[in-house]
């Protein structure tokens, strides 16, 4: 599953321990592929730590012995080897999680490893394009490359970011068997979560130009947008494209597709969206990360807040 070279480093019974909790967490939390990659390399990096700090391999014993002290230890070589702090969170995070499993499989006390916290770090708000630029965006990527059909592909994969405000990994993730696109279109997003997203005629007008110049047969079980060879299409070569038309626009690095994904919601927000129902859309677990995800503020949120309660 996420064997290789690293995890024979280990200890074979914590590489055991190690496959057993990814393997659970993917079952149980449905995990992506990208998530759990990431997380075999946080308990690695983290594990590999724990052996070079007390000079043995890593046992499901060491972890039962592990102090604040110990995770201090593992946080600052981290950041001395220039780890982000928002980074780190997230691997203490992971490391915490994977202790935690283990003290409930092995019967041991990690409270005291548990007891330490991450590092604090601001959370960058994300830069929305204007609707003008969004639309020149769409513009120039639906005309600058030479072969038309990879020109009308690229502007329908980020007309469906802009306009249906989907994440790229969902929009590149739809198959054959989605086209027609109906009103709504059921997206299965982050934890397995589903939701509905209206989708509005462009996205599906840019779509049909992209079939008509598709030099690939439409097919139920195959991807709906294709590379140059017929595989599944990537994401970077979206963001390339996106790259591109930004040079093209003098837009600023952080036009990037995902962007079109925050203008998305901004844009509904601004024509008088509230927030419950572009939560729903986005597939966001919590409310607070919309209000982040828009740029919005608290005094905004209690504006929202107080003109949809009954008894504000």
């Amino acid at each position: 599953m996420t064997g290789g070279a690293e995890l024979l480093a280990l200890a074979p019974a914590m590489a055991d321990n190690l496959e057993r909790w990814l393997a659970s967490e993917r079952a149980a939390r449905d995990r992506s592929d990208h998530t759990i990659r990431a997380y075999q390399a946080d308990l690695l990096a983290f594990l590999t730590f724990l052996g070079s700090y007390h000079g043995t391999p890593a046992l499901p014993a060491t972890l039962a012995g592990l102090t604040q002290t110990d995770m201090r230890a593992f946080a600052a070589a981290e950041r001395g080897r220039g780890l982000s702090a928002r980074s780190l969170a997230r691997r203490l995070s992971a490391t915490r999680s994977f202790i935690r499993w283990m003290s409930d499989r092995h019967g041991f006390d990690a409270s005291r490893a548990l007891a330490s916290r991450g590092p604090k770090y601001t959370r960058s708000l994300p830069r929305p394009l204007a609707p003008e630029q969004a639309q020149d965006v769409l513009e120039i990527t639906g005309s600058t490359h030479p072969e038309a059909w990879i020109a009308t592909r690229d502007a329908a994969v980020l007309t469906l970011l802009w306009g249906c405000g989907l994440r790229i990994s969902e929009a590149l993730g739809l198959n054959g068997a989605d086209w027609p696109l109906r009103e709504a279109l059921t997206i299965r997003g982050k934890g397995g979560r589903e939701r509905q997203v209206p989708v509005l005629p462009i996205a599906r007008e840019a779509i049909a130009d992209y079939l008509r110049l598709c030099p690939y047969p439409l097919q139920a079980k195959a991807p709906l947008f294709r590379g140059a060879r017929g595989g599944r299409l990537s994401p970077t070569l979206i963001s390339g494209a996106m790259r591109q038309a930004r040079q093209v626009l003098g837009l600023p690095p952080t036009a990037t597709p995902h962007a079109l994904r925050h203008s998305f919601a901004t844009h509904l927000l601004t024509a008088g969206g509230d927030l419950r129902t572009i939560q729903e859309l986005l597939g966001h677990a919590s409310l607070s990360t919309t209000q982040v995800y828009t740029g919005v503020d608290d005094a905004h949120l209690l504006a929202v807040y107080r003109a949809a309660h009954p008894r504000a």
